[in-house]
């Protein structure tokens, strides 16, 4: 299967090391690595392919509901002060989120949202998995208004259901992590809904 990292999601491992090299509940003696955003790369690459295989998709493409991977790869590979036991995975977490969010603004700072945003005022949710096929990711959209203008603005050149699908789910992430769409989160670990924030306003 053959596997295209979005030019918008990769940027997101590096800050995202360098979040947890200036973190004080990491321990700087050991340090964290250039090795390790490649490991997280060949994480999140991997969750996408194994996305594929067991949907059927011709391509691999990792989406936003892959980087959990990479949270739970980290907790074996990041060496946290003792003091922290017990919140690594909160840590790491954190330290991914904030990564996440500085990219999206980037990347779309003053992209007009509000065609998407009204969607969602008017009762419209939308659901995601890690196992969830791009196609039927898309389909709940139908026609997505401003589509297209979001995958230029995020560096797409060569479009695919999959991208797509990518592009979409790292913006509603990057709405839900400005305070602008509300994220619910299954039991099940890569099951996600997005709604509005208006609901619990």
């Amino acid at each position: 299967v053959p596997v295209r990292v979005p030019v918008y999601l990769e940027p997101v491992l590096a800050p995202f090391t360098a979040e947890l090299r200036r973190s004080p509940h990491v321990t700087h003696r050991s340090g964290v690595s250039v090795r390790y955003s490649i490991g997280n790369l060949e994480t999140l690459s991997a969750a996408a392919i194994r996305r594929a295989a067991r949907t059927g998709e011709a391509e691999a493409v990792p989406r936003v509901c892959d980087l959990p991977a990479v949270v739970e790869a980290g907790l074996g590979r990041v060496e946290f002060d003792t003091i922290e036991e017990g919140r690594e995975e909160e840590i790491l977490s954190r330290a991914l989120k904030t990564a996440e969010l500085q990219v999206f603004r980037h990347r779309l700072s003053g992209f007009d949202f509000q065609p998407i945003l009204s969607r969602f005022a008017q009762g419209f949710e939308a659901e995601t998995s890690d196992l969830l096929p791009a196609a039927e990711l898309l389909s709940q959209f139908g026609e997505l208004p401003g589509l297209s203008k979001l995958l230029q603005r995020l560096g797409v050149e060569e479009e695919s259901p999959g991208v797509a699908a990518s592009a979409v789910e790292f913006a509603l992430e990057g709405l839900h992590l400005s305070r602008r769409l509300n994220k619910d989160t299954a039991a099940r670990a890569g099951s996600s809904r997005y709604r509005s924030a208006e609901q619990d306003a």
